[in-house]
């Protein structure tokens, strides 16, 4: 007997997140036995390890800006219909060859609306061919309030999805707390708990041992972060500690150049064992994405959150509020950052407990791999 096959579309336009927990995902789907082919429609070269998985390159697009209100090709050149034409060609033709048994889409409809010219064909080409269709969303929405939109993605889903799959714990956020019209999917909601790194099995010593780790995940957005706390190191109670900024591979190049190594500090682009030297670290001072926070949930190392807000975006702050709810990581607002400001947040997180959150869900990969085998069998 063939494998059951699955498609996964994915579409990130600014920072690595997306894909980052798409990859997870699909890694546990081909350990499960599922035989996987990720659409990426995101800058080529972008997807990280796929765990074997097929990939199949659209014509990539960004956005030009955190905004998200223009997108762009490669070139910076601005998208037009004639290229939205030729994308969604390219996308029926993949969808006909893979011909598969589950259709995975990450984020729509709950995100990517500027996608629907491709993903409603997409959507009704599954639902001829008696496709199963499934929506990957994570456990908190950036909150948009244009009227009628959630009354429009009830609609789509109701119409043209088979199971919602929130990415989350509903002990500690139900979807309901950024996507009001939740009640009315209630019975499309399952949740699979976090896509989250299993812990990393490091030694004592080694990089990042006694160190302020400072990371900008993708690093689009996070010259604000890096350049402060470089500014605010002097000002902490680590000022003598080892201090290692990681850039992430889309910091630009004159943010880069504003970040000078001194006696004691490494600025690195990016680390392959991160949650290694996370691990071993003293300190994190980062963004609030749903991937870093997941790092420093499995890692157990002292936290301060800064969670990027520009642009009316509120996921990250949300993100952040429940976490110093709990008392497990100190936040400082972008909006208002200052080297004082972070040099505080720092000292005080040094002095409380590790972010580790006992009961937790954090097997999500594995639960939307069994969610999707369920999907095939029905």
């Amino acid at each position: 007997m063939t494998a059951p096959r699955v498609m996964v579309y994915v579409q990130h336009l600014l920072g690595i997140g997306h894909q980052m927990r798409a990859a997870a995902i699909i890694r546990a789907m081909q350990a499960s036995g599922l035989e996987v082919t990720c659409v990426s429609g995101g800058e080529a070269g972008g997807m990280p390890d796929l765990g074997g998985a097929r990939l199949i390159q659209l014509p990539p697009v960004k956005a030009a800006d955190a905004t998200f209100t223009s997108l762009v090709d490669p070139e910076g050149r601005e998208i037009d219909d004639a290229w939205r034409e030729r994308r969604c060609a390219a996308l029926l033709e993949a969808f006909h060859e893979i011909d598969p048994n589950v259709l995975l889409i990450e984020s729509f409809p709950f995100g990517r609306w500027q996608f629907r010219y491709e993903l409603m064909p997409l959507l009704r080409a599954a639902r001829a061919g008696g496709v199963a269709v499934a929506s990957s969303v994570r456990d908190i929405l950036v909150e948009k309030n244009k009227p009628g939109r959630q009354e429009k993605i009830v609609a789509i889903l109701r119409e043209c999805f088979d199971v919602v799959l929130v990415h989350g714990d509903e002990s500690l956020v139900p979807f309901g707390a950024t996507f009001r019209s939740a009640g009315d999917i209630a019975d499309l909601i399952r949740y699979t708990g976090y896509v989250a790194p299993p812990p990393p099995d490091a030694s004592p010593e080694g990089p990042g041992k006694g160190e302020v780790v400072v990371a900008a995940g993708g690093g689009a957005v996070g010259g604000i972060l890096l350049r402060t706390a470089l500014a605010a190191r002097p000002l902490t109670t680590m000022a003598a500690a080892p201090w290692r900024l990681i850039t992430g591979p889309n910091l630009a190049a004159e943010e880069r150049e504003k970040l000078v190594e001194t006696q004691g500090v490494t600025v690195e682009t990016l680390r392959r064992d991160y949650r290694e030297v996370l691990s071993r670290a003293a300190l994190s001072v980062s963004q609030a994405g749903y991937n870093t926070v997941m790092d420093i949930l499995v890692t157990g190392v002292h936290a301060v959150l800064v969670p990027f807000a520009a642009e009316g975006e509120t996921e990250q702050a949300q993100r952040a509020r429940l976490l110093a709810g709990r008392g497990r990581v100190q936040v400082a607002d972008e909006a208002t950052l200052t080297p004082e400001s972070l040099a505080a947040a720092i000292d005080e997180a040094l002095s409380c407990p590790a972010p580790a959150l006992e009961g937790l869900a954090l097997n999500g990969a594995a639960e939307t791999a069994r969610a999707v085998r369920e999907l095939v069998e029905r």
